[in-house]
């Protein structure tokens, strides 16, 4: 160090001692000097301080870590390390970031929190397993894999070893780690070893732990389990060791202790009918049971315990007579505690009550003799050495003997159970190695201490003293790896304690003495340790006693009660008592108290009493050993089997005595932490070197202490030598080892000053260079404003005078021009005011002489209305006169005429009149009506002429059509395209202008309609609509929500089915290879030496499909099935279910049938009833000619089919024949080819030949029936038609007119087909011009959304899209590219195979040059021939399925087809199946379909592991689900199909059920692929996504402890394999290359990628929440630019759509929190706001976590933490820490339909499936 350096200098922070937190911090504020006497100190809460200091008073104080540390995962990472430092590290990590677990170097120290925590889940097993112990924070799960790891690597036995004070949580810790194991080594068998193994935890905790004041669950006996494995390392067994069972508990117990578990549990359930027998009531009637005063314990229901208990025996292979003894033996021991034992009078004897009930209880559930037991419970046997006598009991005595009996018959159940439990976890097989759990009590020290603390303290001893030099011997071990100078280290060893307890004439020796002497007293054995051991260190006499005794332990002084140790050490149990119980009637309670040494005679056991003998085998003694003998040897043992192995340490602290959660008391904690050794850890790596840094991260944190020059060399480890020589002058603080540089306690400290004073300097010298830039700046600007500000003034006053003159002037023309305008102003007024009083004069007058005229008008209007009035009234009543006068004389005249008319109309001549009008009007109408039926004749000949045009010019269309298609076949159609385009152009410009214009005018109105709204409503109208403008939209608002919340919970639902069955489906394939595994066990087992024949129906009946066989066939026959049943007989045809349901399913459908055929019958006996009754009539004629017609035709083809067929087969023959008498290959081929020429020729004349004799046949028949309707006809006409001619002439027009009928019909279609033609090209060009209308719709949107935009923005966007369309440009580029390859090496391999075809016809031309000509026509015309008649179906011989499967599926690799069409094996398979199904064979298509699915299972068991296999198997199962529904028939599926795919559905089969069974069987391919995706790139995910620099040196490095050490790494290669991002981004192009070249669907791609990204996130946060060092503001940085690359390359590869990107947002929004400001309240509000896709424990534990790298850095406070906890108290979050790594989504396979047809699939030669025939 430094020699100018002083630690205690002002601002250095130490540790003062205290009484009431033990350790306190304070602050130095005055720089100390060596020898002062007072240290001047302030503390935390600002009070100074005058620490004394001196040799004699105080030393100085311990000193502070810097706040880095300060919560490190390791407690020898701390560079000052002591027990103040430790104390605060713990209180620290409990406290505020409620870590429960820290390292201590080797060990692990667990603090009790009292509450349940989330972190013992699968989840977390999962995440440490496989992880070295330093690379995680410390868990015990993290010990254990240490261990499991070690066993593997070191082939050596590990042990861990769990201590601690009784409530520290030992039974909790041991239970966890013996489930980490029963996980991790799950057994291979089905034997569920480990589930046997946590099984017995709920058996030991009943019968071996209890209530006390320090824990609710303590275990009062010690335990070492041991957990066997295989050569495996698969769980095979497990053995139990018990130690020093606490039997004192079951007689008596403190207040609020309780007894045993089982006790309570039993009462509980003492109302069960299965416990009327026990006897039992309430555990308060029970004084065993009682005397703690509180028989609860709260949160714990002792019946439901007992029930878990009853199932542990069962899963442990206990009978339930014997559990039912077990119970029996324990309510016994609560009844014996019930007896009641009176003394007499004397005092010195005493009797049983009488009629006890509880002692009849207690006989009866034992089965021994009342009597017997109630006489020797208060009698016992004297033996001398004459005689033998009985003596009486007192009654203490005998109450005493009755406890010990207790205690005795307890001590050997729990024995026996241990023993039973030790059988049911045996194993028969070879151990290989074990991991021991040691639960064992931790250190004791009470008020009274007797016989049981100085055990439990004894023990102790013994494993601090191999604590001790396990660590000594690790620290030996790493300094010389390292190759150090190594020196003795003075650690505490604590034999010279050990030796005063077991050594000779000992504390336990002098014990055991004092047993043997017959009046032997716990007084005088105190004696005999005073006069023996008051010499010795470690041991002391109390002042004020003489009955106790101090031993000095290594944890503390602890003073021995000398008062009952005799009597627990011999544990006397009466003889008479255990003979009553040997004797019992129950088998199980006699077994109890058989010794195993004892022999069959009693006599011969009572000579071998002696009294030289150290163990006297006394008759009247039960035992042979005590106590104390035996805790010691079996101490002994256990150390030995301990030093045999590898420890691992678990050190479990109390924080406080009243179990309040998370509640810390230092002084409790640095008890224990003295007790048990984590002090001692300490202070031995303190002595050494106890900070260790490798070079590189040496090297990394200090370079900036560092010169220049030494950065640019290469050598590290030498610039970091040459930088601790300069930095520290003392060569002994440090060490340079071969990895690692060591360094002395402090010394890290001072390096981490020396680095803050750099970084400090530094930034003084950046804001100094800063500040002066600033200050210049500054006054440059001053300097520049004053100028300005001159200038400025300057100028103003120069303006201000000018201003001043002109004004002086502009004044006195103001003047002169005011005075001027004032007098004419004035004159002017004069003027106006004279002329307007003339004005009004002059008006007066005249109005005066025009109102006299005026009234005098007025009078001359008055008298001529007047005397108007009165001339017309005269006029008015001489023309009323007159009127009346007319109206008289016209009555008269017309009542005469009236009469003259009724005599008129009596006459007949007047109707003759009428009628002649009528007969004329009808004539008129008849004329019309001929008119018009003329005209509408003469209109339908114009018609039908018109129609004969129109088809002669739909002809000649067409023809032109196809001759202009024929010279221009695009250009029209182009030309025609881009006058649609242009006029749709025009349409849509015309629509924009109207557009404009009716907004135009639509604004004016709207405008003019707002301003009269406005006007005429107020502000009450304005409130009353946006009220219920407002009330609406709430209403829609909460109808939407309540759809989107109907249909959210339907697709969750869906999901969750959809998930529930898939892992279903999953469980069920892992039994099914289960049951393989276990079926191919047993036939090796089984399997003999020598050859066995197997049938071939045995093997067929041994195929391993799971599914049950389907018949195929609707309206098959039942032939099959029946015969069936008879050949297996009806025992094995009921077991067939398959079979039942076929003959059920069959049944049904016959009735069915027969009922349709029943009314088809009825129905066909009443038409023809009605058709015998009624004529026939033409139609019928025609129905009958039809029907003629169909038949002909029928067997017309049926005969040429035959001879077709016939033909072939003799042509096949002929050819086979001589194919093997020719030995020439050319000429056989030339044979063939002219053999099949001719061949096709037949069938082409064959063809044309038919249709003939059809047309010919049609118009015979046509002929015959219009000979029979003209004879019909002659019958019916008169005798003068005899004429033969005329009939003759009829017959022949008849004829005539039925050929142009035929010839009509014939056009029809023509016309019919070409008109179709024409409406599908019309359609196609429509859909090209809607498509041309959409695409110029979204060019106007993004016109229309452009032209809204900022140019800035429109320049941003129109790159934008640049940008996506050259991607799509490029990705369809690439897409061609690729399919041109594939079509560029598909067509070179034909070209080869063709050219091959063509040299060895070329030679067969050279040796037969008849034959060449024919040879070229015969290959022209089988290539066409192929492409003609090929239907897409391939033929196969039953015999050749065994091969088709070999090759198509067993034997093919996906290199082997890589270059055909994806996905071809399924393709073939499926022509295969078309083809059975096609001759109606359902046994051929259900034999094919099984042995595909079953081999498709082998292929995949046999590559289990193989990606590239998974994914090409589940592509070919997906494809040929495709196919069986895109060809099923079904119309859901035949929307797509063209019609020629239409024409290839399958005709008679249904093969819905074998759809379902390959959907699981994809289903199964999907998992089993994702399982092989994830075990690949799960090793790749810590280390790419959190440890790889992916932006460099931006990560820092933290000093390191203990668990960084080599024991804990992976020694075996180099070094623990690396991954980047990068190699885990190539990993996942790699699967997607693969996927997508076998053709998987792009939905299932996304899928895959979907979950393999939840993989990535649920990794990744599961390490990132169980790490401290990757918790920092830069480690956020490399994880959200990690996560932004695997987004980009989801968005290169099209599938950011798949919903892969969300499966990424917990971890994008852990890195987020890790990068956000943690301040202030607005900050916690954000984070609340953006952590949506964390729960709360996640986001509360990644801020406990964060750590600062440097001191610039600030930690996250509590009060912040407890804020972001209050803002999240709504949420409903899931209880676990953790992702479930496990989880799948339900996968999901869309129907996608295949574009190829069948016809024109090729299957490539390389194959091998020449048997397969091209139908």
């Amino acid at each position: 160090m430094a020699s100018d350096y002083n630690p205690y200098c002002q601002f250095t922070r130490v540790w003062i001692p205290d009484q009431d937190d033990v350790w306190k911090a304070a602050e130095i504020t005055k720089d100390y000097k060596e020898g002062e006497p007072v240290l001047h100190l302030q503390l935390e809460d600002g009070t100074p301080l005058e620490y004394q200091v001196g040799p004699k008073s105080n030393a100085l104080p311990f000193l502070r870590n810097p706040d880095i540390l300060v919560g490190e995962n390791d407690l020898t990472a701390l560079s000052y390390l002591h027990e103040p430092a430790v104390l605060h590290n713990l209180r620290v990590r409990f406290l505020e970031s409620n870590n429960i677990y820290t390292y201590c170097g080797i060990v692990l120290v667990a603090i009790n929190p009292y509450e349940q925590l989330q972190i013992y889940g699968e989840e977390v097993i999962t995440a440490y397993s496989g992880q070295n112990m330093g690379d995680m924070d410390p868990h015990i799960f993290a010990v254990a894999e240490e261990a499991y790891k070690q066993m593997a690597r070191d082939e050596k036995n590990q042990s861990i070893i769990v201590s601690g004070e009784s409530g520290a949580g030992k039974t909790v810790s041991a239970k966890y780690a013996m489930r980490y194991f029963a996980t991790v080594g799950g057994s291979s068998s089905d034997a569920n070893v480990e589930e046997k193994v946590l099984a017995s935890n709920p058996i030991m905790e009943a019968i071996g732990n209890a209530k006390t004041t320090r824990n609710d669950n303590s275990s009062r006996f010690g335990k070492y389990i041991q957990i066997v494995f295989s050569r495996h390392y698969h769980i095979i067994g497990a053995n139990m060791r018990t130690y020093l069972l606490e039997k004192s508990r079951v007689v008596f117990q403190a207040e609020e202790e309780r007894n045993y578990h089982i006790f309570y549990q039993l009462c509980a359930s003492a109302t069960l009918p299965e416990f009327k027998e026990l006897g039992l009531t309430s555990a308060e009637d029970f004084t065993y049971t009682s005397l703690g005063e509180n028989i609860f314990i709260e949160g714990v229901n002792d019946a439901e315990d007992l029930k878990r208990t009853r199932e542990a025996f069962t899963l442990l292979g206990i009978k339930e007579s014997n559990q039912s003894g077990i119970f029996k033996i324990l309510a016994s021991i609560l009844h014996l505690g019930n007896v009641e034992i009176i003394s007499e009078r004397d005092g010195e004897s005493c009797h049983v009550g009488r009629n006890d009930v509880h002692l009849e209880h207690f006989c009866r559930l034992l089965g021994v003799e009342l009597k017997q037991m109630d006489h020797w419970l208060c009698h016992r046997k004297l033996a001398t050495a004459s005689e033998t006598y009985v003596k009486t009991m007192s009654c203490k005595q005998a109450n005493n003997a009755r406890d010990a009996l207790a205690k005795h018959i307890y001590a050997r159940l729990f024995d026996w159970i241990v023993e039973h439990i030790n059988k049911a976890l045996q194993t028969s097989s070879k151990q290989h190695s074990f991991i021991g759990v040691l639960d064992i009590y931790g250190f004791e020290t009470f008020e009274v201490n007797s016989f049981e603390q100085f055990c439990i303290n004894y023990a102790n001893e013994k494993l601090q003293q191999q604590f001790n030099s396990h660590v000594f011997k690790l620290e030996q071990e790493e300094y010389m790896k390292e190759q150090i100078p190594w020196t003795l280290i003075d650690f505490y060893d604590n034999q010279p304690c050990i030796d005063l307890i077991e050594a000779r004439l000992g504390i336990l020796d002098l014990l055991d003495e004092e047993c043997k002497v017959p009046k032997g007293t716990d007084q005088n054995w105190a004696q005999k340790l005073y006069k023996q051991h008051s010499g010795s260190a470690h041991f002391q006499k109390p002042r004020m006693s003489n009955t106790s005794f101090i031993i000095i332990h290594f944890a503390d002084k602890v003073e021995y009660q000398c008062e009952g140790f005799l009597e627990k050490n011999r544990d006397t149990v009466y003889e008479e008592q255990i003979n009553i119980l040997k004797a019992s009637q129950f088998q199980l309670v006699a077994d109890l108290f058989q010794e195993k040494d004892d022999l069959p005679s009693s006599k011969s056991s009572k000579v071998n009493v002696r009294s030289l003998k150290t163990v006297p085998k006394v008759p009247n003694k039960e035992h042979r050993k005590t106590v104390g003998h035996q805790f010691r040897s079996s101490l002994h043992l256990l150390m030995d089997t301990l030093n045999a192995t590898t420890p691992h340490y678990v050190r479990c602290i109390k924080p406080n005595d009243f179990k309040e959660a998370f509640s810390f008391d230092s002084r409790r904690a640095v008890q224990q932490l003295r007790a048990c050794g984590v002090l001692e850890t300490i202070r031995i790596s303190a002595a050494g070197y106890p900070s260790r840094w490798t070079y590189p991260d040496f090297f990394s944190r200090y370079r900036v202490l560092m010169r220049k020059s030494d950065l640019s060399s290469a050598d590290k480890k030498q610039v970091c030598k040459n930088l601790l020589e300069t930095l520290i002058k003392e060569p002994d603080m440090f060490q340079f080892g071969k990895t690692k540089i060591f360094f002395r306690a402090g010394q890290v400290a001072y390096l981490e000053k020396l680095r803050t004073d750099k970084f400090r300097s530094a930034c003084i010298k950046i804001q100094k260079t800063v500040r002066g830039w600033l200050q210049r700046i500054r006054y440059r600007k001053i300097r520049r404003a004053a100028l300005e500000l001159q200038r400025y003034g300057r100028g103003y006053l120069a303006r201000r005078y000018a201003e001043f003159l002109r004004q002086n002037r502009a004044a006195l023309i103001c003047q002169k021009q005011y005075r001027m305008v004032r007098e004419r102003r004035k004159f002017l007024r004069i003027r106006r005011a004279a002329m307007t009083i003339q004005a009004y004069t002059r008006g007066m007058f005249t109005r005066r002489i025009y109102w006299e005229f005026l009234l005098h008008h007025k009078a001359m209007i008055i008298q001529k209305h007047v005397r108007g009035w009165l001339q017309r009234k005269k006029f008015l009543r001489a023309r009323n006169a007159a009127i009346v006068i007319q109206c008289g004389f016209r009555r008269m005249q017309a009542k005469r005429l009236l009469k003259q008319r009724k005599i008129e109309a009596r006459s007949a001549q007047h109707l003759k009149k009428l009628n002649t009008g009528m007969e004329n009007k009808i004539v008129q109408l008849t004329r019309k009506m001929d008119e018009q039926s003329k005209e509408l004749k003469t209109q339908n000949e114009q018609l039908l002429t018109v129609n004969a045009s129109l088809g002669s010019e739909v002809t000649k269309l067409q023809k032109e059509l196809e001759l202009v298609r024929n010279q221009q076949p695009d250009g029209g159609k182009v030309m025609s395209l881009q006058e649609e385009v242009e006029k749709l152009r025009e349409e849509l410009q015309e629509a924009h202008t109207q557009r404009k214009k009716m907004e135009e005018e639509h604004g004016s109105e709207k405008l003019s309609l707002t301003q009269r709204v406005e006007e005429l409503e107020r502000e009450n109208s304005l409130l009353k609509t946006e009220k219920e403008e407002m009330n609406r939209r709430i209403q829609q608002q909460a109808k939407n929500s309540a759809e989107d919340l109907s249909s959210s919970s339907l697709e969750t639902e869906l999901d969750q089915e959809r998930e529930r069955y898939q892992n279903l489906l999953k469980e069920f394939s892992r039994l099914e290879m289960r049951y393989e595994n276990l079926k191919e066990e047993v036939s090796l087992s089984k399997f003999h030496p020598g050859h066995r024949r197997t049938t071939s129906d045995q093997i067929s009946l041994e195929s391993d499909s799971n599914y049950p066989s389907v018949s195929t066939s609707e309206v098959g026959d039942t032939e099959d099935s029946i015969q069936l049943v008879d050949e297996m007989g009806v025992e094995k045809a009921a077991m067939d279910i398959s079979l039942f349901m076929k003959l059920q399913k069959r049944v049904r459908e016959l009735e069915t049938e027969r009922k349709r055929l029943q009314v088809n019958l009825d129905k066909m006996e009443e038409i023809a009833k009605r058709k015998g009754s009624e004529a026939k009539s033409p139609t019928s004629d025609v129905e009958t000619a039809d029907l003629a017609y169909n038949n002909l035709k029928r067997q017309e083809l049926e005969s040429e089919n035959k001879k077709l067929k016939n033909d072939l087969n003799d042509l096949r023959k002929t050819i086979s024949e001589r194919a093997s008498q020719d030995s020439s290959s050319n000429e056989l081929q030339d044979s063939y080819n002219l053999l099949l020429s001719q061949l096709r020729a037949a069938n082409e004349e064959l063809d044309a030949r038919k249709e003939e004799v059809l047309i010919l046949r049609t118009q015979i028949v046509s002929n015959v029936q219009l000979q029979e309707q003209s004879e019909r006809i002659e019958s019916e006409v008169d005798g003068g038609l005899n004429n033969s001619k005329e009939p003759m002439d009829k017959e022949e027009a008849l004829k005539a007119y039925h050929g142009l009928c035929e010839s009509k019909k014939l056009l029809e279609a023509q016309l019919q087909t070409q008109t179709r033609q024409h409406r599908d090209e019309l359609e196609a060009l429509h859909t090209q011009i809607e498509l041309l209308k959409d695409d110029i719709e979204k060019k106007q949107e993004l016109l229309n959304y452009t032209s809204s935009l900022s140019p800035e923005a429109k320049v941003e966007y129109s790159v934008q899209q640049e940008i996506t369309r050259l991607t799509n440009d490029n990705l369809d580029l690439k897409e061609l590219v690729e399919k041109l390859e594939k079509n560029e090496r598909k067509l070179k391999k034909q070209l080869r195979i063709y050219m091959k075809k063509v040299q060895e016809l070329a030679a067969a031309q050279a040796a037969a040059q008849s034959g060449s000509s024919k040879g070229e026509l015969t290959r022209q015309v089988t290539l066409q021939r192929k492409e003609k008649d090929f239907e897409g179906m391939l033929e196969y011989m039953k015999e050749d399925e065994v091969l088709l499967i070999k090759t198509l599926i067993t034997d093919i690799r996906p290199s082997s087809v890589a270059a055909t069409v994806p996905c071809l094996p399924a393709y073939i398979l499926f022509m295969c199946i078309r083809h059975a199904d096609y001759v109606n064979d359902d046994q051929k298509v259900e034999s094919l379909l099984t042995s595909t699915i079953n081999a498709i299972k082998k292929v995949l068991k046999r590559n289990n592991d193989d990606f590239e296999m998974m994914s090409f198997w589940l592509a070919n199962s997906s494809r040929l689900l495709h196919c069986l529904k895109q060809y099923s028939g079904e119309e859901a599926f035949m929307t797509q199909n063209t019609p020629k795919q239409n024409e290839h559905c399958l005709k008679n089969f249904d093969l819905a059920e074998y759809r379902q069974v390959l959907s699981d069987l994809s289903i199964q391919i999907y998992q089993q692929l994702i399982k092989v995706a994830e075990g690949i790139i799960q090793p790749m995910i810590v280390s790419a996504m959190l440890e790889s620099e992916s932006i460099p040196s931006l990560a820092g490095v933290k000093p390191m402890g203990y668990r960084n050490r080599s024991s804990s790494m992976d020694t075996d290669a180099d070094g623990p394999t690396t991954y980047t991002l990068q190699g885990l981004i190539r990993q996942l192009s790699q699967f997607n290359s693969i996927m997508r070249d076998q053709g998987l669907d792009p939905e299932i791609v996304g899928q895959v990628f979907r979950q393999l990204f939840h993989c990535i996130n649920a990794v990744t946060l599961n390490n990132l929440l169980l790490r401290k060092d990757v918790c920092s503001w830069s480690a956020g940085m490399q994880l959200r630019y990690n996560t932004s690359q695997l987004e980009e390359w989801l968005r290169a590869n099209n599938l950011f759509q798949s919903k892969a990107s969300a499966t990424l947002e917990p971890i994008i929004q852990a890195a987020q929190l890790l990068q956000v400001k943690k301040k202030t309240s607005q900050d916690a509000e954000a984070i609340c706001s953006l952590c949506t896709a964390l729960t709360v424990q996640q986001i509360v534990k990644i801020l406990n976590l964060y750590t600062p790298l440097n001191e610039f850095e600030e930690r996250v406070t509590v009060s912040f933490i407890r804020n972001i906890q209050s803002n999240l108290q709504e949420r409903n979050d899931p209880p676990q820490l953790l992702m479930d790594t496990k989880h799948t989504f339900p996968v999901l396979f869309p129907y996608a339909p295949s574009a190829l047809n069948l016809e024109t699939m090729h299957i490539p030669a390389s194959l091998g499936l020449d048997f397969l025939i091209r139908v």
